[in-house]
């Protein structure tokens, strides 16, 4: 067997490995000698992996691949079963950066049931998406306002934020909404876009006050 099947194996064999530490070991070959065959390996492997350092180390290798042998797998991870593989795939391809993969990020994919799922969605969207589908990506990403708890909201906010000016229609139709949750968190996203620099527990509190004042 030649020696490059040999080691493509090892590193291969090394991702199902018992111990965490060994791979990481094997995710960080796969990146630093980068080989076709480590592709669908490190997909499979970031469906269930455990360990939050090593899934990392697994998107790092996927990253050192090129993006036409891997975005059109992690594509099809988006549409998995398994929340982690949708979750995983979503956040690698952010990573990558290739805008052949925004037509996987459906309004489905953005409202996923998941948290964690829908906030590497909103991620990756804003990181994916052309500008000029930025208002579209706008009234998706606001029609979740009101989502989870605190780090999910964050999440969302921080997503819309980074769009820019372009969200504030959006946000003045949630902040109409007969649910206080939603006014509340389109008012402290709202909050953020103008001064970015105030943390989210304080716009969020202000958001509240406001909210039951009635202010607009």
């Amino acid at each position: 067997m030649p020696l490059q099947e040999t080691v493509t194996d090892q590193v291969v064999r090394g991702l199902t490995d018992d111990g965490a530490s060994v791979r990481l070991r094997a995710a960080l070959a796969a990146g630093t000698t980068p080989d076709p065959g480590f592709v669908g390996a490190l997909v499979e492997r970031c469906a269930v992996e455990p360990d939050f350092q090593v899934r990392e180390m697994l998107t790092w290798a996927l990253t050192r691949h090129p993006a036409s042998l891997t975005v059109p797998v992690l594509v099809e991870e988006v549409r998995s079963e398994r929340a982690q593989a949708r979750s995983q795939a979503l956040h690698t391809l952010s990573k990558i950066g290739d805008r052949l993969a925004w037509p996987a990020i459906t309004p489905r994919v953005l409202a996923d049931a998941d948290d964690e799922v829908a906030r590497s969605a909103w991620r990756a969207a804003v990181a994916l998406a052309p500008e000029d589908e930025w208002p579209e990506l706008a009234v998706a990403l606001a029609a979740q306002l009101g989502r989870g708890g605190r780090e999910v909201q964050l999440s969302l906010s921080r997503a819309l934020v980074a769009l820019g000016e372009v969200i504030e229609p959006a946000l003045r139709v949630a902040a109409a909404d007969h649910d206080p949750r939603v006014r509340t968190h389109a008012a402290a996203t709202e909050l953020l876009l103008r001064d970015p620099d105030a943390g989210f527990e304080f716009a969020i509190e202000e958001a509240k006050r406001a909210v039951a004042l009635g202010v607009e």
